[in-house]
């Protein structure tokens, strides 16, 4: 919560800095800013929507709702980022008036308000992937800050103001990388594709390596957040079994999935054998 009320209130800053001294390197690192604002704000609504429980029109719960507000911020940061480099282009071939000192004042206290809210951040980025998005983001934007105080220091020392349109079209650069990083994730999330660092292969090699499991098939990975693993199979168990031994088998390879894989949603239906249209189906899947 530090990080996103204090990269909030510096973004109102620095937009303002930026129309006060006539610096588009300050409105690009503001628009870069907006990015850590977009991650944090998403980071934090994720951990208020997963407290909600599924009703009964939304059975799966709310967790969808941070990938659809990453992809649309993704998408008004990308048009934002070419806006400015746009006018960057523009500002090259044009004299414009950049107050230096204001420039670096709000450059320096930009850094320091990012590395201040990376630090908050870095002890939770091992565990949670959202977490470390941000930190990331916000590290990236402390180099951006770095580029508006070069940019300062250039103009006040040597009255070079293109330093100020290069510095913003650079800045923009990484303002267009992170929207592409959003919209590629939500992407992905949305269309159902297997999670990040996980292998359909490799999972099915698991479950077929556990002892008793003769085929598996119908194996399906996807994500119903922007972390949260879901797998759904077919087991085919070697028996005879009944139905109770059936349901203790299934728990225990259920357990395996969590602890190598970490998949704690998984849904598997065991078989005693193959079913035809099974069969058919992965003799299609494999001729592709």
């Amino acid at each position: 919560m530090f990080a996103l009320v204090a990269n909030a209130a510096f973004l109102a800053v620095e937009v303002a800095g930026g129309f006060a001294f006539g610096s588009l390197a300050l409105l690009a690192d503001a628009a870069h800013m907006a990015t850590d604002v977009v991650v944090l704000g998403v980071a934090y609504a994720a951990l208020r929507i997963t407290q909600r429980p599924p009703t009964e029109r939304h059975t799966f719960g709310f967790g969808r709702t941070e990938v659809l507000v990453a992809q649309a911020n993704g998408l008004l940061l990308f048009a934002g980022a070419i806006v400015v480099i746009i006018e960057a282009f523009r500002r090259f071939g044009s004299a414009h008036e950049v107050s230096a000192a204001g420039v670096l004042v709000v450059g320096t206290i930009g850094l320091v308000v990012n590395l201040a809210s990376a630090g908050a951040l870095f002890r939770h980025a091992h565990d949670n992937m959202n977490m470390r998005a941000a930190f990331w983001h916000l590290f990236t934007d402390a180099l951006g800050s770095i580029g508006v105080i070069v940019a300062g220091a250039g103009i006040a020392l040597f009255g070079a103001d293109w330093l100020d349109p290069l510095a913003s079209i650079l800045i923009s650069v990484l303002v267009i990388a992170a929207a592409l990083q959003l919209l590629r994730d939500a992407g992905r999330v949305l269309l159902e594709g297997v999670p990040a660092g996980l292998e359909v292969a490799a999972v099915r090699d698991a479950l077929a390596a556990e002892v008793g499991v003769e085929a598996v098939h119908h194996l399906h990975l996807w994500t119903t957040g922007s972390e949260h693993a879901a797998l759904s199979a077919h087991v085919v168990l070697g028996g005879p079994l009944s139905l109770h031994d059936a349901q203790v088998r299934a728990g225990e390879l259920k357990r395996m999935l969590a602890t190598t894989f970490g998949i704690e949603h998984s849904t598997l239906e065991v078989e005693c054998h193959a079913c035809l249209d099974d069969e058919a189906h992965e003799h299609k899947t494999t001729a592709r």
